[in-house]
């Protein structure tokens, strides 16, 4: 009875629209007061989980992904890309989709690669005749990228909680995060095919073609070898996932300030106070968090959830649609970085009791919190997206339906019943 009361506490709370870690302090009062629980120990619990040296990435890479928005990377990677697809009819939107899964690989920001992918490309896509709903919903979808493709802050988060493997955690959302990269592209080309005011970019004339060429790629070179030395470093084994978030960091700095020019002390400081801002939530977050996960845990709410389960059916698959649902649920009602640190430790167990894999489950928690971003009535992506596109979200809707049903589920899918996808990489590098 008491745990009920904690999680109506913690779901009225949230509705009535009050900011989440004070949901979770209230949730996590209430149970110390009707559970009789010694409240003294959880402060110290709570402080002694994030005095973590692998949580100091997060405000890292949070920062770098600040300065990556306001430095001018997203323009150089979205010129360098349309060089190939740019033409198509439709080809701008395939442009800024395959650009935010470039930008979630420097920067492990959904809203950094929403903000500097879509301030950039959402003005070129109106001016050629894209409809402005399509064209906010597929941005919208994108950035979720940003949470997959590695680094993401949400694997980091997860594998903290969890107790699991960084890098390992990193390399099983790759494969969701390319396939969702090709569905997402393939719906946008599908809603557009008879769209007749789509204007194609002009053709670039054949004796300005190299140095076109030559001119963008050499542009995009230092953005391209951002991913490289984090991801070759991690991996290598000449950085911890802390360490590559410091590089990240100082690399970012001169390249936004002497190459691309778009850092200077007015953005550099705004980006830090940002940064700070957002990072300070993130550990109140997780302090209040890990407070309420401890009591959970205490009141055998993962075992309750796994009877209540099995009390329906005893089928795996079964099992694992249920928890994809109840996820997908979460992710609707609360942002990406809440909703991975309050159903890791809770669902974690009821998966691996089921047979999942901890390093699997990650790539289908990332999935479905992304899916949950995008998805009515709550959808914070959706309407964050509505935003820096200037478009209603009723014109949304109707394409992100499509994006739903035709690319986040199938990606979810095949990311939950086909192990492997997620799993075959991190046993090639031996992390599983």
């Amino acid at each position: 009875m008491t745990i009920v009361i904690a999680i109506i506490i913690l779901v009225t709370i949230l509705l009535l629209g009050v900011p989440i870690p004070f949901a979770f302090f209230a949730s996590a009062l209430s149970l110390v007061w009707f559970g009789g629980y010694d409240y003294t120990f959880l402060l110290p619990y709570g402080y002694g989980q994030v005095s973590s040296l692998i949580l100091i990435a997060i405000p890292l890479f949070i920062l770098a992904g600040e300065l990556m928005d306001k430095s001018g990377i997203g323009e150089s990677l979205i010129n360098f890309v349309s060089l190939f697809i740019g033409r198509v009819k439709g080809g701008l939107g395939a442009v800024m989709v395959v650009s935010c899964g470039l930008f979630g690989a420097i920067s492990g920001s959904g809203f950094a690669t929403l903000s500097a992918i879509g301030s950039i490309m959402l003005p070129r896509m109106y001016e050629a005749g894209y409809p402005r709903g399509v064209s906010a919903a597929l941005i919208s979808s994108a950035a979720l990228l940003g949470l997959l493709i590695p680094p993401s802050l949400n694997q980091i988060l997860y594998a903290f909680v969890g107790g699991q493997s960084v890098l390992a955690c990193f390399l099983a959302t790759v494969g969701p995060g390319i396939i969702l990269i090709i569905l997402l592209s393939s719906v946008n080309f599908w809603l557009l095919r008879n769209n007749k005011d789509i204007k194609l970019a002009d053709r670039i004339p054949k004796e300005e073609r190299v140095q076109v060429v030559v001119k963008r790629t050499s542009r995009a070179i230092p953005a391209m070898i951002a991913p490289v030395i984090i991801l070759g470093g991690i991996y290598g084994g000449f950085m911890t996932p802390t360490e590559a978030a410091a590089v990240s960091v100082v690399y970012t700095i001169p390249v936004g300030i002497w190459f691309y020019k778009g850092l200077d002390k007015k953005t550099f400081m705004g980006g830090l106070i940002k940064a700070g801002t957002t990072a300070g939530v993130v550990m109140l977050m997780l302090l209040s968090v890990m407070m309420l996960s401890r009591l959970y845990v205490m009141e055998n709410l993962p075992q309750m959830i796994l009877q209540a389960m099995t009390a329906i059916s005893s089928d795996p698959k079964i099992l694992t649609l249920m928890l994809n649902v109840f996820l997908i649920m979460i992710g609707m009602l609360m942002d990406d970085t809440s909703a991975i640190l309050l159903t890791t430790p809770i669902l974690l167990p009821v998966a691996m009791s089921v047979g999942i894999n901890p390093v699997h489950f990650s790539a289908i928690v990332g999935v479905n919190i992304g899916l949950g971003g995008v998805t009515p009535p709550t959808a914070p992506f959706l309407y964050l997206g509505s935003r820096v596109a200037n478009a209603p979200v009723g014109e949304m809707l109707k394409p992100t339906m499509f994006f739903i049903l035709f690319a986040w589920i199938p990606t979810l899918a095949i990311t939950t019943y086909v192990p492997e996808l997620s799993l075959w990489l991190p046993r090639l590098l031996g992390y599983v």
